[in-house]
Parts: structure tokens; sequence; C-alpha cells
């Protein structure tokens, strides 16, 4: 029940019994928080903690090991409890609260033409609050809205706007290749993609075709980022000067996954294509 960017505050109760350090998502594949428990929880458990707006139900991602010195222990709240099968049943149940407070939103925005779209609802789990994350392009007095959806839902309403990447993590998706959405089945945090990351990798830089689901930059440019640094490492630069067995020239292209050049020879403009074994100056 916290976006990904939220922090757990500091929990003042918290005694030093329980020294051991847990890693729990609050989200399907959400940011992976720590919180310090006595027991021996293992990965999948789920278990109820408090968060920035309250309890909820949370997933164990990362199982209990000895807090050390990378992890400030005073600043962790502890795990709740164990969650039993009364508090999955309950979980199910604010599945369901969600799943109309979601239909009264819709009903209220397009009541009041709002310029917004709703993404999805979340209860905490003790169901005193419901969370109405949105897009808009611009600011949306919501305030009307709010009151109405507290005065029908009888709970405390919080709008929390997001951005596309956000929506598209909470919505999900098939991707161009097949597959359901990194954002939504395994990655936990955004991090910064450029269209430098596009030039490495030799791609034209057609929007449409470098465009996620979401309109942005897709992730996995970033995921083959790295290797396409590492095999250029190891090519020389195009407009440099090589000898090659097929004779000397200036390299005018590259193909980094062949880890090969192409070479205009200087005798007879030649354009002939040279492997790392060709030539006969090699980079370390």
């Amino acid at each position: 029940m916290m976006a990904n960017g939220d922090t757990p505050t500091p929990d003042q109760t918290a005694t030093g019994d329980a020294r051991n350090v847990v890693g729990v998502s609050l989200h399907r594949c959400g940011h992976v928080y720590h919180y310090l428990t006595d027991q021996d929880l293992k990965r999948g458990a789920r278990v109820l903690v408090e968060s920035e707006v309250g309890p909820c139900l949370a997933t164990v991602e990362c199982e209990c090991r000895p807090a050390d010195g990378t992890i400030d222990v005073a600043q962790l709240r502890p795990i709740v409890r164990v969650a039993d099968e009364q508090d999955l049943e309950h979980e199910a149940g604010n599945r369901e609260l969600e799943r109309e407070a979601h239909r009264i939103c819709q009903e209220k925005i397009r009541e009041h033409k709002l310029e917004m779209k709703l993404a999805g609802v979340e209860y905490t789990f003790d169901r005193r609050k419901a969370i109405f994350n949105f897009l808009s392009e611009g600011r949306v007095d919501f305030r009307e809205l709010v009151r109405e959806l507290a005065a029908v839902l009888h709970v405390r309403v919080e709008m929390r706007h997001i951005g596309a990447r956000d929506e598209t993590k909470i919505c999900s998706g098939i991707g161009p290749c097949g597959r359901q959405l990194c954002c939504a089945s395994w990655m936990r945090d955004f991090e910064a993609i450029t269209l430098k990351m596009a030039r490495e990798q030799n791609l034209a830089l057609n929007p449409s075709r470098l465009a996620g689901m979401c309109g942005r930059l897709k992730c996995c440019l970033r995921f083959e980022y790295a290797t396409y640094l590492e095999l250029k490492r190891s090519l020389p630069a195009v407009g440099k000067t090589v000898e090659s067995v097929h004779g000397s020239g200036k390299v005018i292209g590259q193909d980094l996954l062949k880890q090969t050049v192409t070479i205009q020879r200087a005798e007879d403009n030649e354009v002939v294509q040279a492997t790392l074994d060709d030539l006969l100056e090699k980079r370390p």
C-alpha cells in the first residue's frame, strides 16, 4: 500500500530483541524494504507490517539475515506478525472493496468532467484509508471528488498523482517481445534511460520503435547498454585508420554483435569487412 518511492518511517517502539533483518515488498514487484524480525521467515511468506500509510500485508522477498553495518537498525520497524488465514481472507475482501471504489471513482470523474485518468485504488489493511492513483497532464481540482468519495466509501481518501511508467507497472500488459512487461513481472525500481544508450547500440532513433507501452524509452535499452559498451571497447573507433590482412584504410562502420568493422581501403576505396583477428594492430 505504498508507492515505490516511499520509505517506512522509524518506529520508536522497536526494541533490540529482533536483530535479524528481512526484506519485504508491499506490492507485486515493488521496492524491497527492510524490517526487523525475531522469526525465521522464508521467501514468499506473507506478513503484516506497519508502513507509512498504515498497516498492510507484505511478501517476504529476502530471507532473514543478521543485521550488519550497512543497515541502520534503529531506523527499522519490526514485523508485526506472520499473516494467518483470517488476514488473507481480509485482504481478499479489500480487493473487492478496491474494485467497487474504482467503479465509483470512475463514475464521479465522468460526472465532474475531470481531466484525469484513474490507474488503480489501494486500501490499507485496516480499511481506514483508500489511495487513488491517477494520471493527469495538468493540475486537477479534485477537492469535491474527494469529499464525495469519502462520504460514499466512509474512509479517508488520498489522491496520488503517478507517472506513465508507474501506471504501466500497475496495469501490466504484453510487450513487443511477446512477454509480460518487465516492470510488472520482475523489475522493482525504475532507473534512468537516455537516448545515448540507443546511440551506443547503433539503433535508429525512431520514437515509435524506442518507446515502450508507457510511451517512455524502453527499459531494455538499459539492460543491454553495459554489454554494448564492453563490445565496443574491443573495436577500433569509426574514423580511425587501421591495418588489416585485407589492406589498410579507415574504419567507416562497426558491427558490435559480430565484432567486425567495415574498412574503406586507402589504395582503391574498396569497402571490406574485417574481424578482430584480421586486424594487424588489435586493441588491448
